[in-house]
């Protein structure tokens, strides 16, 4: 025997519940009144209830939810020496803090006076730092460092957006472009535009030795999110792109190198054979002063801090870089 389907149950509260509960009462009026539901009675109850439904308005578009971005993580580096009291610097890793601190050692290696060190500083930053400043930081009483993991929370919020993105048409954008607002370095602060919501930061950078620009999108509106939580950007310098992820028709693709150092870093496997290749072929050349890796094309040294060392002749940047397989 079989059992009978379950009845759909009705929300009283939504509109839909509430029409189907009126049309409901008045078939049974009219039962009560004709004993039956006759013909004629039922259609035209029918037609008038039908007429309160819109069947010409197009579906509503599939929404995904984006959670808020997860706390990240930043290595901040306090260095301080008898010239400079305090250098605060941050890091997205250990390593690249470990790096920076190994660039200044090297930089600084002939001021070691002690037989136990090598005359040259190892490859291995890690090394490096331990040789200058000692296991417990103490080899250099007029210099020292602390290096600590901080959580950093983002200001992010949840979005709920179409999975069917698409950017806004040329008069929302003109109207954004119109109302966007310049904000000038006043009082300390970074001069700003603000686009839409979308912070751009342009700015001289003395530390870094260049003009600076960040852009930022945790305010960004619903509307310029994509499914996945990012919002399309391009950015180009003089006719130059640098940056575009927006998929437009003649977008460049990400350099090869860049894709496979990404791959690295998603299945966690080594970078220096990599890094090896990529030297050996010219497309990188490494820094003999600060050992920081440029791209080919650069002529000088495009490090942090104040390293603007020469491009040195063709194969002698390989040089320095063991790999162990």
């Amino acid at each position: 025997m079989s059992l009978p389907e379950p009845k759909t149950p009705v929300d009283l509260t939504a509109p839909v519940g509430r029409a189907v509960i009126s049309l409901r009462q008045q078939l049974t009026d009219l039962e009560e009144r004709a004993g039956e539901w006759p013909g004629a009675d039922v259609v035209d109850i029918l037609g008038a209830w039908l007429e309160q439904f819109d069947f010409t308005a197009a579906p509503q578009p599939a929404l995904t939810h984006i959670p808020p971005r997860p706390p990240g993580q930043a290595w901040v580096l306090h260095r301080w020496d008898r010239h400079e009291n305090a250098a605060i610097e941050l890091f997205a890793d250990e390593d690249s803090a470990l790096a920076e601190l190994a660039r200044h050692a090297r930089g600084n290696w002939d001021n070691l006076l002690n037989d136990d060190v090598p005359g040259e500083p190892p490859a291995d930053d890690a090394t490096t730092v331990d040789l200058y400043y000692g296991p417990d930081r103490d080899n250099r009483p007029d210099e020292g460092y602390s290096l600590y993991a901080e959580t950093v929370r983002g200001r992010g919020r949840p979005r709920i957006v179409p999975l069917d993105f698409a950017f806004p048409d040329a008069g929302a954008c003109e109207r954004a472009n119109r109302a966007a607002v310049f904000h000038p370095g006043d009082q300390g602060d970074l001069p700003c535009l603000e686009n839409d919501d979308i912070l751009v930061f342009g700015y001289l950078d003395h530390e870094v030795g260049a003009f600076r620009v960040s852009v930022h999108v945790d305010n960004a509106p619903d509307h310029l999110v994509r499914p996945d939580g990012s919002v399309p950007l391009r950015v180009e310098v003089e006719d130059t792109i640098v940056l575009d992820d927006s998929n437009a028709e003649g977008a460049p693709t990400p350099p090869l190198l860049d894709v496979l150092l990404n791959a690295a870093d998603a299945v966690r496997i080594r970078k220096e054979p990599i890094l090896a290749a990529a030297l050996a072929a010219g497309l990188l050349w490494r820094c003999p002063v600060c050992q920081w890796d440029n791209p080919g094309a650069a002529t000088r040294c495009e490090g942090p801090g104040p390293c603007r060392t020469p491009k040195p002749e063709t194969g002698v940047e390989a040089e320095g870089m063991p790999y162990e397989p």
